[in-house]
């Protein structure tokens, strides 16, 4: 049995650079990863810092982006709130979840007439740490649902290229695994799910860590060990995995069903067959097989692709309305240039100047008022400055009352 430890939802933490100008943080769709695993050893991604600029008005170097890759359909959450940011789809798919921090303004940006070599400047934007959950959702056309020993592995391995692992135990899958299956110039996917058992709805054995893994399908085989080889009623099993498809969700209820009868070269399996059509032939499309022999797989893959043309196709789960927090618009800094000019800087500044108008009565009180309550002007007079003093808050300057 394989030993590797399948991993479908991890928390990271990631981070875009500081200004100025700070890397960004994207994540890339990569077909060739198959599960979560490689983010159990590695939970922060920070992308560079933009650095200083030089002499000579330069700008300062850009900080290094970070990419992210992830399977295709990995569906990106915040953290706190669950929602979520974006289903990371296709292969090659590329999503800016992070911008890096804007560049601050060099001493340049503040020389006027009468100051000509400013000894400050204002620094970039800060950016914070963001929490995430990475959710793997398989990305199958049919999905392969059934108790644990029913077949499922060995019908995958016969009907694609796939070479699940197979045993005769409980729980030999313990990941999806998937396969590629080709119709002459057609082809689908199919996704082998870990068996489910009574209670799996609730969280119970596998339960929710593999349910999610066949919301996106659009067909479900549901195989059945119609001998009832492990003792089972193979009626009931149906009934039960059923059950726990409608109480998981009901979409998941909903979708289309091709019944697989496995095992039918198995003792006990011709009445069982005979009992099924009975109860279910009417409602669904039943077929028997031999998967260890690759008896009736022929016709089943051709129904379940003729199935499959009639269905729309899957399709990403939209995001929810989400954005991260806000720079911060308090925070400020308060230089005294060479003249003994007392400068403000900071995001309350660039806030305030997006939003000031210079010629309008309104806008200058609202603009004085902000100073007052964010402490500007008693940070002001702890610092010295004095009735007459010049303030000069963006583009704004004024003398100090």
């Amino acid at each position: 049995m394989d030993t590797k430890v399948f991993t479908d939802k991890v928390k990271i933490t990631v981070k875009a650079g500081d200004g100025g100008d700070g890397g960004s943080v994207y994540f890339l769709g990569d077909k060739d990863m198959n599960d979560l695993l490689s983010f159990r050893f590695t939970s922060k991604y920070y992308a560079g810092n933009g650095e200083r600029g030089g002499t000579n008005q330069c700008f300062g170097k850009k900080g290094e982006d970070i990419v992210i890759k992830v399977p295709c359909g990995t569906l990106i959450r915040d953290a706190e709130s669950g929602k979520i940011i974006c289903d990371v789809y296709e292969d090659g798919e590329k999503v800016c979840l992070l911008k890096g921090g804007r560049g601050g303004k060099g001493n340049v940006r503040f020389t006027t007439a009468r100051r000509h070599a400013p000894n400050f400047a204002q620094k970039g934007a800060k950016c914070e740490p963001h929490k995430l959950i990475l959710e793997m959702k398989v990305i199958a056309d049919v999905g392969l649902v059934g108790f644990p020993n029913v077949g499922k592995s060995t019908l995958l391995s016969k009907i694609s290229a796939a070479r699940p692992k197979i045993a005769g135990y409980h729980f030999t899958t313990l990941s999806p695994n998937l396969g590629v299956v080709r119709v002459y110039e057609k082809s689908f996917v199919a996704a082998d799910i870990p068996g489910l058992i009574e209670g799996a709805a609730q969280g119970a054995g596998l339960g929710h860590d593999f349910l999610r893994h066949i919301e996106r399908t659009r067909l479900i085989c549901h195989v059945l060990d119609i001998a009832g080889t492990e003792g089972r009623d193979p009626l009931q099993d149906f009934e039960t995995i059923n059950k726990e498809l409608k109480e998981y969700s009901e979409k998941l209820a909903a979708l289309p069903q091709i019944v697989a009868l496995n095992k039918c070269d198995c003792f006990g399996a011709e009445e069982n067959v005979r009992k099924f059509r009975k109860k279910y032939g009417k409602k669904y499309p039943v077929f028997e097989l031999a998967a260890v022999r690759g008896e009736g797989t022929e016709e089943l893959i051709l129904a379940l692709m003729q199935k499959l043309e009639t269905l729309p196709p899957a399709e990403r789960i939209p995001a929810e309305e989400f954005e991260f927090a806000a720079a911060d618009n308090t925070q400020y800094e308060i230089f005294v240039d060479e003249e003994g000019a007392y400068v403000v800087v900071g995001g309350l500044v660039d806030m305030l100047c997006r939003n000031v108008v210079l010629n309008n009565p309104d806008s200058m009180q609202y603009f004085q008022r902000v100073l007052k309550l964010r402490g500007v002007f008693k940070q002001l007079s702890a610092m010295g400055c004095k009735e007459g003093d010049t303030v000069i808050v963006g583009d704004v300057e004024f003398d100090y009352v």
